[in-house]
């Protein structure tokens, strides 16, 4: 046996001794122990011997701790209680009543499903704490795929082979512009309407499918988009728009609560769709509790 897992004494040995010093007498703790009174006496000696240390002072009249009894009973009784409530803990993870998860979204999840979910998760398991991290689907899927991320809340633009999915979202984009952009008085637009304004869009790498549906849509329309800033997360784009840098594209759930300084309107004919789903690896929650607690959630029905 290793080492650092060699005790010259036992857990009963322990629980015999928290009991005398609760008791201060032998022939009481004995009986609450429900052994003989010399076994007792034995059970302390043997203990003390395998500390180097006596732990009792014993006269033929009262009984005390030594200050080296003192320090044993106030750390072995946190051990003990530990100790006990050990098998409740263990039932509670396996119950997914407790635990951790790390979770990746994208900006869209954020402004859309993804708060009600969380809101959900954590009124029905408050002991499983959840670690958000907001990332593109490119890194989601790497992440997934390594174990670093239990669920992601990513844009898939291929089939996900390995992955298990749940759609939560699927919507035609509109255009977010500056509220004192030319067109911003109109109720919808095609994009050809917005030949010379420039875009603001995100890099390629973090998700080609939407990008290259962004271009087909303008291909579709007649039109080369004039690309002012590609940045990331999408919260910089946003940003860029209420500076007015340029427009973007915006899903209708995504755009109902905006800042006074940009509007938010629907396209009419070619305009890219954006599809949000929650992914995890799969498999994955058969042997992970808090996983399966997160998925009954955000995935009710899979």
């Amino acid at each position: 046996m290793p080492r650092e897992y060699q005790y010259a004494f036992e857990l009963r040995h322990l629980v015999y001794f928290l009991e005398v010093a609760r008791q201060l007498h032998f022939r009481r703790a004995a009986l609450a122990l429900s052994i003989a009174q010399p076994a007792l006496s034995r059970q302390i000696a043997q203990l003390e011997a395998a500390l180097g240390t006596p732990l009792f002072t014993r006269t033929s009249r009262r009984v005390e701790l030594t200050p080296a009894g003192e320090l044993l009973a106030r750390q072995a009784g946190p051990i003990l209680r530990s100790l006990a409530a050990l098998p409740e803990g263990l039932r509670a993870v396996a119950a997914g009543e407790v635990g951790h998860l790390r979770v990746a979204f994208t900006g869209l999840a954020m402004a859309t499903v993804l708060p009600g979910i969380l809101r959900e998760f954590h009124r029905r398991h408050p002991g499983i704490r959840l670690e958000l991290n907001e990332s593109p689907t490119s890194a989601q899927l790497t992440a997934l795929s390594t174990g670093e991320v239990a669920c992601g809340f990513f844009h898939p633009d291929a089939p996900t082979p390995g992955f298990q999915t749940r759609l939560l979202l699927r919507e035609r984009n509109g255009i977010l512009l500056p509220s004192g952009h030319p067109l911003a008085r109109r109720a919808s637009l095609r994009l050809r309407d917005l030949e010379s304004t420039p875009f603001v869009l995100f890099p390629r790498t973090h998700n080609p499918g939407f990008y290259d549906r962004m271009l087909a849509s303008f291909s579709a329309a007649g039109i080369t988009p004039r690309i002012a800033e590609e940045v990331w997360p999408r919260a910089n784009a946003v940003g860029l728009v209420r500076a007015g840098m340029g427009a973007t594209f915006m899903c209708p759930s995504e755009a109902r609560l905006l800042p006074p300084d940009v509007v938010f309107r629907r396209l009419v004919g070619p305009a890219p769709e954006s599809r949000l789903v929650a992914g995890w690896k799969k498999g994955a929650e058969r042997d992970d509790p808090a996983l399966r607690a997160f998925l009954s959630v955000a995935s009710p029905g899979r």
